[in-house]
């Protein structure tokens, strides 16, 4: 009966060794799993007076093979790399909207200045007139199309964020229900059970990033990149999404527990959930803003060209664009009501940077909202004395007043570009014309000519008014009444906004008028002008060309794509690495269970010998019996 029962023990011991074996195969393509060996001991032996005998083999434990710190590499590589992931992929499609030919701004921004150049050349041409209102409707829609699906990525982070809380909630739960099962003996837990809680929280962490705290007992507790607790023993923290204080339309993480709702530092999440926010910040905002404040800067710079021309009506032109004034926010939490009126009185000061204002009860403070950075800020807020900063001005509202502690979010350009539009419908009010023209009189007896005549102050109440320059002698010269002025050939004169030169040798007596342009001119000195203002450099305090923005635009949001691309494609080959010295422990390994499943078959059958063997003694015994 004792090989009997040597050889039963010992077949049941190697029958469940081969069943370990063979859900260590079953697995090989299970994410997460880590393979299980089983641990043999002997049995207790039996002392029969003459000394022990042995009484075979038992499984003493089937072990869960893990390198607890190859898994947290994995954690942490896992992360960041869903981060990268998420950021280039968003990233990528901003850089294909601003860099397709069919989807961006360049090809009609030149059509636009092709046809001020084409009207330049025939000012009274209808049909040059009617293309450039189509060329700006096409331009003005163009930015328009741009910002919009800039805004359309924009909500879909808003519901990338809404299904992340979901699903983190998701795994947070089932976490927490592990941790429960599992209680505090953790030697005792099923291997799969806790190979299903790691990869929980491998998933959980390729959200918000994070760690994983394994406490005394074996229940793990689970933090956000930022240090918020997720799961903390068998309970689990809720994650919803709640308005932007300053921007309702957009969303942010926040937790919910005991019926309290905190908000989540949004610059420290990791994971996709972080990868998400930091393209909204790093490269969502800025393309939006640079993108109004091209379209601000062009169409501040346009207008202020076409108001200084004459149209076919012989009117002063007005704005041939418009755009809306940069957008100012309250803060939620303000109680007051005030509001601030803002304007661009700069261009050429624009940055574009979101800024927060701050008012302490006396004075106002501002902040760059992206990096908290303080802004140069002056003024009081009054019609008179308003705010300046950043090229922009703004008045503080009076009644009702703001109270202490209340801020506000400046957007100089981020909603201009959606706003941008042709503001004029009629071709014959197209100012190409320069407003007042020069002629020297028939009975001129010198060599005088008069020539660059331009206006350098179209909005001098005198433009339009007739001069007369009339000299005195070679040498001498009045300009309607004021003078005499020394002549000098090649000299400029000025009066009333304009200038002109005046070249030759003008004789006594000799005269030269200057004044109002007549309607119907076909006059194209103001649209040689406007066809060149694509070149002017007015951004960045004149440094910086409208065309040398546009180009700059395109670069930046392909570098921030490239750059988050080369990072993704170097966290992907340390990710590789991190699984590799993982599954190097935990990894299913075919050969070897090859191997151990060979071995295992023979000590099988060489137990079944045993059984037969012990049978044969057996039934020995009883034949011997029967005689």
């Amino acid at each position: 009966m004792s090989v009997l029962s040597t050889g039963t023990g010992a077949l049941i011991a190697f029958q469940r060794a081969l069943a370990t074996v063979s859900h260590n195969v079953a697995n090989v393509n299970t994410e997460g799993y880590s393979r299980q060996r089983v641990e043999f001991a002997t049995r207790n032996p039996t002392n029969y007076g003459y000394g022990y005998v042995g009484n075979g083999v038992k499984i003493n434990d089937i072990q869960r093979i893990a390198d607890q710190l190859a898994t947290s590499r994995l954690l942490d590589s896992g992360g960041e790399l869903a981060r990268l992931q998420q950021l280039s992929s968003l990233s990528n499609r901003v850089d294909q909207l601003f860099s397709d030919t069919a989807t961006n701004a360049a090809g009609l921004w030149s059509n636009f200045f092709d046809s001020v150049s084409a009207l330049s050349s025939n000012a009274a041409g209808t049909a040059e007139r009617e293309d450039l209102l189509a060329m700006g409707g096409s331009l003005a829609t163009r930015f328009r199309q741009l910002d919009g699906q800039l805004r359309t990525l924009d909500a879909e982070v808003n519901n990338g964020l809404i299904a992340g809380a979901q699903e983190i909630n998701r795994l947070a739960g089932e976490i927490a229900r592990i941790n429960v099962s599992i209680g505090g003996n953790v030697a005792s837990a099923s291997p799969d059970l806790l190979d299903r809680r790691d990869q929980l929280i491998s998933e959980l962490a390729s959200y918000t990033g994070g760690t994983a705290v394994a406490q005394d007992g074996g229940m793990v507790n689970v933090f956000t990149a930022g240090g918020q607790p997720l799961v903390v023993g068998g309970d689990a923290v809720s994650v919803t999404t709640i308005p932007d204080p300053y921007r309702p339309e957009r969303l942010q993480l926040a937790l919910s527990s005991h019926g309290t709702t905190v908000a989540l530092d949004q610059r420290t999440l990791g994971g996709s959930m972080g990868g998400l926010v930091e393209f909204r910040t790093g490269v969502l905002d800025p393309a939006m803003a640079e993108l109004g404040r091209i379209a601000v800067s062009m169409a501040d710079t346009f207008n202020a060209g076409h108001r200084a021309g004459m149209d076919l009506h012989g009117d002063m032109g007005g704005d041939f664009f418009s755009v809306s004034a940069p957008r100012v926010n309250s803060h939620s939490g303000n109680a007051s009501g005030a509001s601030l009126q803002a304007q661009v009185y700069d261009a050429g000061a624009l940055t574009g940077q979101d800024l927060i204002l701050r008012f302490d009860g006396a004075n106002w403070s501002a902040e760059r909202a992206a990096t908290g950075m303080p802004a140069t800020l002056s003024g009081t807020g009054t019609a008179l004395d308003p705010l300046r900063v950043g090229g922009v001005e703004l008045v503080v509202s009076t009644a009702p007043p703001p109270a202490a502690g209340e801020s506000f979010l400046l957007q100089p350009t981020s909603a201009s570009a959606g706003n941008l539009a042709v503001a004029i419908t009629d071709p014959s009010r197209i100012a190409a014309a320069t407003p007042v023209s020069g002629s020297a009189d028939l009975a001129n007896l010198g060599s005088g000519v008069l020539s660059g005549l331009k206006v350098d102050d179209a909005g001098d109440a005198a433009l339009l008014d007739d001069v007369v320059i009339e000299f005195l002698d070679p040498g001498q010269y009045m300009v309607g009444a004021s003078g005499p002025f020394a002549f000098v050939p090649g000299q400029t004169i000025s009066a009333n906004g304009w200038s002109v030169t005046l070249d030759g040798a003008p004789a006594a007596g000799d005269q030269f008028r200057v004044g109002r342009t007549s309607a119907r001119s076909g006059d194209n000195g103001n649209a040689a002008l406007l066809a060149n203002l694509d070149d002017a450099r007015v951004l960045n305090g004149g440094t910086v060309s409208l065309n040398g923005a546009m180009g700059g635009l395109t670069t930046m949001v392909g570098s921030a794509a490239r750059q988050a691309q080369y990072s993704a494609d170097a966290q992907q080959v340390i990710h590789d690495q991190a699984q590799a010295a993982r599954d190097s422990v935990a990894g299913v390994n075919l050969d070897e269970e090859a191997a151990n499943m060979l071995r295992l078959q023979q000590a099988y059958q060489a137990a079944a010998q045993i059984i037969s063997t012990a049978d044969t003694m057996f039934q020995s015994i009883l034949n011997a019996v029967r005689r």
